[in-house]
């Protein structure tokens, strides 16, 4: 084994000296120093669950691996599932123990991206998701203001969730559901909810699916529900410093700078602490006037493709 090559776990860690990315600021060694740091945080969020990670080789654009390569060890625990777009069937690993994380790790996953059901209840996600994204520049104070009405349109529906950063220039609200809850319900509560905090201040908040719409507006995006996936909690993203996606309290959220909690910033910022388990509500039954008002609210995607052909051919009848 060459100076930059060791064993951890039984997984043999190569070229951790390399940089990770252009611009990240760090080695392959930080990512599986912080992962295997971070293992007894980040496996809660990803156990059970079929996973996608973005991987980013030396030279080479990132690029999302959902199906596992033909090498992957046979003690990586799997999961087939149906894909319909494709029409084929997807071997998706379970990330179920620091092993597996390593073994991730020294692929060059960056990004861990859980679904929001685990691989035996698909059908039944535990948890709602609200992806505040902000328009371009320096907008995260426009993402916090849009996060603080998510927060007020929850509690006036008699729902709690919990926020972090999504890594990138966005937050996220998670909101733990009910297990018996289905993923047609998660779906329609979530619609219900984006509409509910666009109306609180329209001028702060949009649903509008289609970027020219959206006005300089923080989108709130109802779309990820179903086989959707999200960034997990402590997750590093392939970005400028190599950030990651980090709990932040509701009352901390207006001084927050996502560039703070980084790959290197991040062990020692927690110690002891697992911020995001301590900030999620336990799960909460759906109300039942909210999933029906979602049930009138069309699919954002599906309204936005119909709304995209009407503007085209608009166009095309206008010469």
């Amino acid at each position: 084994m060459g100076a930059a090559d060791e064993t951890r776990a039984g997984v043999s860690l190569t070229n951790l000296d390399q940089p990770l990315f252009d611009g990240a600021g760090a080695t392959k060694r930080d990512l599986v120093d912080y992962l295997d740091a971070m293992a007894d945080r980040i496996l809660p969020e990803l156990r059970d669950r079929p996973l996608s990670v973005l991987r980013v080789r030396p030279g080479q654009e990132p690029f999302m691996q959902k199906n596992l390569p033909k090498y992957t060890p046979d003690w990586v625990r799997r999961t087939e599932v149906w894909a319909e777009a494709s029409r084929r069937r997807i071997s998706y690993a379970l990330c179920d123990d620091r092993r597996t994380l390593l073994w991730f790790a020294n692929q060059r996953a960056v990004e861990y991206h859980p679904t929001l059901g685990r691989a035996a209840q698909p059908e039944h996600p535990t948890h709602l998701v609200l992806d505040l994204d902000p328009p371009e520049g320096d907008s995260f104070p426009a993402a916090v203001r849009v996060a603080l009405l998510v927060r007020q349109a929850l509690a006036d529906a008699g729902l709690a969730g919990a926020v972090k950063t999504s890594g990138a220039k966005g937050l996220h609200v998670i909101v733990p559901v009910d297990p018996a809850t289905t993923a047609e319900e998660a779906a329609a509560a979530t619609r219900a909810l984006a509409v509910r905090t666009e109306r609180l201040d329209p001028a702060a908040a949009t649903t509008a699916f289609i970027v020219a719409d959206r006005g300089g507006r923080v989108f709130v995006d109802s779309t990820r529900a179903y086989g959707a996936t999200v960034v997990a909690a402590y997750s590093p993203r392939i970005r400028p410093g190599a950030p990651v996606s980090y709990p932040v309290g509701w009352t901390d959220l207006e001084s927050a700078s996502p560039a703070d909690f980084t790959v290197r910033t991040v062990p020692a910022l927690l110690g002891d602490r697992d911020p995001w388990a301590e900030a999620l509500p336990a799960p909460q039954r759906l109300p039942a006037d909210l999933v029906e008002q979602g049930r009138t609210i069309p699919v954002a995607r599906v309204q936005a493709m119909h709304e995209g052909k009407r503007r085209a051919k608009a166009r095309r009848e206008a010469g």
